[in-house]
């Protein structure tokens, strides 16, 4: 059974651009950091929502001194419930969801609502870029450029003076946080699924709902950067079989799904188009045809 879940609204109410959702686990250093890298470098006024998950660490006392929106679990009840809970108090249109261990670089909202003035529609997902200090192989992160792996060690001087230094296109793909959506687009898919708790696989869900919801504007937006410490609070959990529910729920891998329908870390060209039927796709959905058969 999930923990019961509390929720406290900000007296505060005044006009704001976007509603930020940040669910955090006992990761009060980083979160103070999160938290006064917006209120410093964005260019609009935001609400800033966390969910606390257990918050021992003193985060439940902070936030509350803050006078911050929140949700509040006295265990944790994990990411999905950690952004779907703090939604439910968002004065804005536009939902914003970030993760608790991310330095917002200067600007970064103002180019993502560049973005969204673009468009004449509520279907998209834009994600800004993430500059991180190690290397993982991820397409669409600026790495290795070490500025601290922990807020006690992070060099804010120098990260100002180098992030938009760095050559990044735009990307396919807006599976990674920040990630900004219209309310009424999460309303109607239901948010991130539950049934994926704690977490793992939640966000290649979320990307498959909104493809069957028809959103078809994944971009990545090379100019709206963050830094990332990467603190790997998904190490103390116990995590679900993600990968395995994910291919139960769509009949294909998540693997399958990034790489011929999101086209996940290339270079964005606009709105995606159902992919072409090739022998490769052929050969990709056929092998997870026999990994869902053999799951069972």
């Amino acid at each position: 059974m999930i923990e019961k879940i509390e929720f406290y609204k900000s007296k505060i109410n005044r006009k704001q651009k976007f509603s930020i959702l940040i669910p955090s686990w006992n990761n009060l250093e980083y979160l103070k950091l999160c938290i006064n890298s917006i209120k410093k470098n964005s260019h609009f006024d935001h609400q800033i929502v966390v969910h606390i998950n257990e918050g021992s660490d003193g985060t439940l006392e902070w936030i509350k001194e803050q006078d911050l929106s929140y949700s509040y679990s006295k265990k944790n009840v994990g990411v999905c419930y950690g952004f779907n809970a703090p939604s439910s108090l968002a004065v804005s249109d536009y939902l914003v969801l970030l993760d608790d261990d991310v330095y917002v670089c200067p600007d970064w909202d103002l180019f993502l609502w560049e973005e969204i003035e673009k468009l004449d529609t509520k279907y998209f997902s834009i994600s800004g870029t993430k500059i991180e200090p190690i290397n993982t192989l991820n397409n669409c992160v600026i790495s290795p450029f070490d500025f601290g792996k922990s807020p006690g060690e992070f060099n804010e001087t120098e990260l100002l003076k180098q992030y938009d230094k760095y050559e990044f296109a735009d990307w396919n793909g807006s599976k990674w946080y920040p990630l900004i959506i219209h309310k009424d687009i999460w309303n109607s898919i239901g948010g991130l699924s539950i049934e994926f708790t704690p977490g793992m696989y939640s966000d290649p869900d979320f990307m498959m709902k909104l493809w069957h919801a028809g959103v078809r504007y994944f971009k990545g937006c090379s100019n709206s950067l963050s830094y990332h410490f990467i603190s790997r609070t998904v190490s103390r959990i116990k995590k679900n079989n993600g990968k395995k529910q994910f291919l139960l729920k769509w009949g294909m891998g998540s693997s399958t799904f990034n790489k011929y329908y999101l086209r996940l870390g290339t270079e964005f060209t606009g709105h995606l188009k159902e992919p072409e039927k090739t022998m490769s796709l052929k050969l990709s959905l056929f092998k997870d045809k026999l990994k869902r058969i053999f799951s069972f």
